[in-house]
């Protein structure tokens, strides 16, 4: 494999060495469907929300991603507290994630608001910001998608 320097880089697609695992889901009806997993254990009815015209009566897009986001990232917030020797056991990170239109389509924004009980803000933050460049979602959103990190 040919080193490249990162400043001459104009792929900057971060692809595993190896897949260890690899999700898969099928969706069928777009924002008005269904959603299930290959293994069936995610299966959701998808509505629009009412804010954006839907019933709002079934979960959507936006709600899947701020969980895959927040779980991701929890992990890798207690990855960082762990070489850090601190406690992040009752850590918390909550995705808000921004839904609106861009142009002539729509685009996101997410925010993630990061808190470790008993843990003082400024060291949070650090943990929460080192988290942030090792979190996988983090890395899959950087340069497309604004997003802010905030210890709460």
């Amino acid at each position: 494999m040919r080193w490249r320097r990162p400043e001459f880089d104009t792929d900057m697609t971060q692809t595993p060495s190896k897949i260890v695992y690899t999700a898969s889901a099928t969706t069928t009806g777009g924002r008005q469907g269904r959603s299930v997993s290959s293994d069936g254990l995610l299966d959701v009815t998808l509505t629009a929300p009412k804010e954006t015209g839907g019933p709002g009566t079934g979960t959507n897009p936006e709600q899947l991603f701020a969980a895959g986001f927040s779980a991701c990232f929890n992990g890798a917030l207690m990855r960082m507290a762990k070489n850090a020797d601190v406690d992040a056991s009752a850590a918390t990170v909550t995705a808000d994630i921004g839904f609106g239109p861009e142009g002539d389509s729509f685009a996101i924004t997410a925010e993630l608001k990061v808190a470790i009980p008993g843990v003082d803000s400024d060291t949070v933050q650090k943990l929460a910001d080192q988290a942030h460049q090792i979190c996988p979602y983090s890395k899959a959103t950087r340069g497309n998608v604004p997003v802010t990190v905030t210890a709460v």
